[in-house]
């Protein structure tokens, strides 16, 4: 287990009656983004509050940089940040004085903390609002603050417990452009999120938790390949085209409001030359094609049975 960032086997967690974790494995390499995605209520800032040493498991085996999480605590704390579902800044202090409150905390110099708070503003495109009190700041100018409080003394593990919930698509790049650049410094980041496009762009492994257990893991890609559902959809200029087509591709699905046909296919280059082929040698003229492979929203779907809410809105 010493040899990942963060690695945890046999997590166990019940409050009560109520198992939240139930024997939970995963590990975590370095300078990665690891995304771990799961239902409401599914365990995910249940596992972040263990790993981050602020609860303890009821079982398993923890370590975050290298140390035990239950008998190196401090050494845990020393070696991570963490920013939560909501912004811990102090409305009452100034962005400067908030960044500048954890340098003091972490015994920085005079000098240094001076240095290395103006560094991080600057990162988050704060210094114009530094001197303004934080109750000031947008909910995407309280994230990138919150975020470089974290980062003050460079932690080489950082938690990030769905930190752009809320914020309007233009914060949410902001905030994605942050999170490569720490990666591409060398931190290891442990993500949840409900967005699951923030997931597709910034996760090097996905992990799903449903009902206290991981239900999947891989790569994006390799979790999109696990689940069916790809399909090639055509549209034709008429009726009568578009039931020519269908009487040539059996298992196609027609939809006759919207003169389109959807066929069951992988999108691979192969198969859309058959395709067309097909098409071509029954004398069929295509208006326009479209390819739909599997995203996260399907594998979340096929994995937990149920999709997001920002799936369903999306329907």
């Amino acid at each position: 287990m010493s040899d990942w960032a963060i690695a945890a086997g046999g997590v166990r967690k019940a409050f009560g009656e109520a198992v939240v974790l139930d024997g939970i494995d995963l590990t975590v390499a370095e300078r990665t983004v690891f995304a771990l995605l799961g239902p409401n209520g599914a365990g995910k800032t249940t596992i972040v509050r263990i790993l981050s040493t602020l609860i303890p498991a009821d079982a398993g085996e923890l370590r975050v940089a290298g140390r035990d999480v239950g008998a190196d605590p401090d050494g845990v704390r020393a070696a991570i940040g963490v920013t939560g579902q909501f912004s811990a800044v102090d409305d009452l202090l100034t962005g400067r004085e908030n960044v500048r409150l954890i340098a003091d905390l972490k015994h920085f110099g005079r000098e240094a903390a001076r240095a290395r708070v103006d560094e991080l503003l600057g990162r988050f495109d704060l210094l114009e609002a530094a001197d303004r009190p934080a109750s000031t700041y947008s909910g995407g100018m309280r994230r990138r603050l919150d975020l470089a409080m974290t980062l003050v003394d460079s932690p080489p593990v950082i938690f990030l417990d769905e930190p752009t919930t809320g914020l309007d698509p233009r914060s949410r790049r902001t905030m994605w452009e942050a999170i490569r650049g720490l990666v591409a410094e060398g931190t290891t980041i442990f993500l949840t999120t409900q967005y699951l496009d923030e997931a597709d762009h910034l996760a090097d492994r996905i992990a799903v938790l449903d009902h206290g257990r991981i239900v999947a893991e891989g790569t994006p890609a390799e979790l999109k390949r696990r689940v069916p559902g790809g399909h090639v959809e055509l549209e034709f200029a008429s009726a009568t085209t578009l039931r020519a087509a269908a009487d040539l591709l059996e298992a196609a699905t027609a939809d006759e409001e919207r003169l389109a046909l959807r066929v069951p296919e992988d999108g691979g280059v192969a198969s859309l030359r058959r395709l067309l082929a097909t098409l071509e040698e029954g004398g069929v003229e295509v208006e326009h094609i479209s390819i739909h492979r599997p995203d996260l929203d399907d594998v979340f779907f096929a994995v937990t049975g149920g999709a997001t809410e920002e799936a369903l809105a999306s329907r």
